[in-house]
């Protein structure tokens, strides 16, 4: 069992996160972001989003890139190096990421949050987080 390769796993982080942050702007920018601006307007929120906000959330998704990354590296041994165990990391980071915050949201918040706003995320996520580690994993080699 070899030792996980740091850069390779940063590089391929970044190249994960570019691609989940690419998804997470097609999806709020575009086919939910009218439904967020009518739900932001129905509380009495400001329509436009903050930037320090912003910027917060494209680092955390380069962050979920690296760790996606991360996992891919540390269940390459046991499960084999390739295209079938990046979607199985990809997988779990959606577990973990997409699919908790999703019940969370729908669950916890079901009367103030649409039903769209919380559970479209999820089913985006099952798709952009295994495309995006499958990317990111394209770049690990040991």
């Amino acid at each position: 069992m070899g030792t996980i390769r740091w850069g390779r796993v940063l590089l391929g982080g970044l190249l994960a996160g570019l691609v989940m942050n690419i998804g997470e702007a097609a999806l709020h920018s575009g086919v939910l972001g009218e439904s967020a601006r009518a739900l932001r307007e129905q509380y009495g929120l400001a329509t436009e989003g903050n930037p320090l906000q912003l910027a917060v959330l494209v680092l955390m998704t380069f962050v979920l890139g690296i760790a996606a990354v991360w996992l891919y590296a540390a269940i390459r041994p046991r499960y084999g190096p390739g295209p079938k165990t990046a979607v199985c990391a990809g997988l779990a980071v959606w577990l973990f990421a997409h699919l908790w915050s999703g019940v969370y949201l729908g669950i916890a918040y079901g009367g103030l949050i649409p039903p769209k706003l919380a559970w479209l995320p999820v089913v985006w996520g099952f798709f952009e987080a295994p495309i995006g580690t499958l990317v990111g994993a394209w770049i690990y080699r040991e």
